[in-house]
């Protein structure tokens, strides 16, 4: 069974940074495309970055676009996401979420197949 784990959340200035890390485990993580989604309590979950199968195509968010680094090693079944220069707008439930197909996660297109539980990103002004 394919499970994900999120870790590396936490409280932190702005202009600060985070990385966020995303454990695949139960299968190889090189089949799927990987991405990353956040949310903010009362408002629609939001597409944030996604990596492809081998590592060598990104996609990204217009509001991450030059701050946030999506990347992944299939050898040790991770994917990372180097977040930078952050604002207290970035403030979220960042998501890990796995899909065979790479235009379910760039559409935020339900049902993608495998979700983390969530790690908390929390910007202060």
């Amino acid at each position: 069974q394919v499970q994900l784990g999120e870790s590396g959340g936490g409280l932190v200035q702005a202009g600060g940074s985070l990385r966020l890390s995303c454990a695949f485990s139960g299968s190889s993580v090189g089949a799927y495309a990987m991405g990353w989604f956040r949310q903010v309590p009362g408002e629609e979950r939001e597409f944030v970055a996604a990596v492809n199968w081998s590592g060598e195509n990104t996609y990204y968010a217009d509001s991450v676009k030059g701050r946030f680094t999506i990347s992944r090693d299939n050898a040790k079944n991770m994917v990372y996401l180097q977040m930078n220069s952050l604002k207290p707008e970035d403030t979220a439930v960042y998501y890990c979420a796995a899909d065979g197909r790479m235009s379910k996660l760039l559409l935020n297109d339900e049902p993608i197949k495998f979700w983390g539980q969530g790690t908390q990103v929390t910007v202060s002004s």
